[in-house]
């Protein structure tokens, strides 16, 4: 059953106004699903062309003027490239098709923003429209549904993640071999393909290192020595992990933005599933030491995919004290600070005493008793 994506609309928006349509998003999102599904409901006839195909490929690397491209993608006025990041010099080709026949919409897709962004960031400056797909949202998944119903899914969110493949699954030992599947046959194998990542090793002690530190303040010193690698290759194996979809990071909110800078972070993972298959616990609930953590990584992982696949123009941090006050999310928008404090159980909390000292902020509290009511406000 085809689950309808919030970024459906958005990209039908962005279409035929000359410019390309690049979606990007982890292998296994629906990245192609989504494509073929807008492309359909156009009603036009369309190309599609897939990279991870040999010929395809092949076709793409000897095609090396607009003439040859054109000839290759078809006569269609709407043409799709899927896992484009595959093509060797993907942006130049991009921008001959889009300078020489303006009239072809180009929707091209993309498992790495890594390989397929530095590849189309210079050829093509103001050519493009760029969009974020990441795992099913509450808002899609629980778009029709009652909180009731929403209750009863919930255990199985913060367990099973919300791919769509395992979404789709009936049992529980189903979501689990499929969701582990994923974590090692697809997500690994974006990141270990770049040089610098030789030892697959030390990626998935990195991976379980941030996946027991989630709500933590994460310091590199000290996953360094954890993982027995120097600094500098935790920084850099952080920085691809954000750039193939596996976790995002979130920085403290200051006044000054270099002493923000120079503080520590907090890491989440995109998707709790993940999360779970990388440290090998798909325990139910009740039995769970962790649950507030996951929790906590469920709320805000929504409001990051919400705010970034959307398009939406706000900065999340968190905020801490030295004195121990602290508010789990912020979100900067346009100079007013809205907090949110994450709490699984319901009960009377009080808004940190100086958080009340920043100009136009507000806070309130998202727990189990009112997540339904919240989420929506995302």
């Amino acid at each position: 059953m085809y689950i309808q994506r919030q970024l459906e609309s958005v990209v039908k928006k962005s279409l035929f106004k000359g410019k390309i349509a690049i979606v990007y998003g982890a292998r296994q999102v629906g990245k192609t699903t989504l494509v073929q599904k807008i492309a359909q409901d156009l009603g036009i006839p369309f190309s599609y062309l897939n990279c991870d195909e040999i010929d395809v490929l092949s076709q793409f690397q000897k095609a090396t003027n607009s003439l040859a491209l054109r000839q290759m993608v078809g006569d269609k006025k709407l043409v799709i490239i899927d896992e484009a990041q595959r093509v060797l010099n993907i942006g130049l080709k991009l921008k001959l098709l889009v300078d020489n026949y303006p009239e072809v919409q180009l929707l091209v897709t993309g498992s790495s923003s890594l390989d397929l962004s530095n590849e189309v960031a210079e050829p093509l400056t103001g050519r493009c429209d760029e969009f974020w797909l990441f795992p099913l949202s509450v808002k899609e998944i629980w778009q029709n549904s009652d909180k009731i119903s929403c209750d009863r899914d919930l255990e199985k969110w913060l367990v099973y993640g919300s791919y769509p493949g395992v979404w789709s699954l009936n049992s529980n030992e189903e979501k689990s071999i499929k969701i582990k599947q994923l974590a090692s046959n697809y997500l690994y194998k974006d990141v270990l393909k770049f040089n610098e990542i030789k030892n697959s090793e030390t990626i998935l002690k990195l991976l379980q290192a941030l996946a027991l530190q989630i709500g933590n303040e994460v310091s590199f010193n000290e996953l360094a020595i954890t993982v027995g690698v120097s600094k500098q290759t935790v920084a850099s194996y952080v920085d691809l992990l954000e750039k193939v979809f596996v976790v995002f990071s979130l920085k403290p909110y200051s006044g000054n933005l270099r002493q923000a800078l120079n503080k520590k972070r907090k890491i989440y993972f995109l998707d709790i599933g993940i999360r779970n298959a990388i440290i090998n616990n798909q325990n139910p609930l009740a039995i769970r030491d962790d649950v507030g953590k996951l929790w906590e990584n469920f709320i805000i992982a929504e409001k990051y995919k919400s705010q970034l696949g959307l398009g939406y123009k706000t900065n999340l941090y968190f905020w801490r004290t030295y004195e121990g006050q602290e508010v789990d999310l912020v979100e900067d928008k346009g100079g007013e600070l809205k907090g949110l404090e994450i709490k699984l159980k319901s009960k009377s909390r009080k808004q940190p005493k100086d958080w009340g000292l920043y100009q136009n902020s507000s806070w309130e509290v998202i727990d189990r008793e009112n997540y339904w009511e919240k989420i929506s406000k995302l």
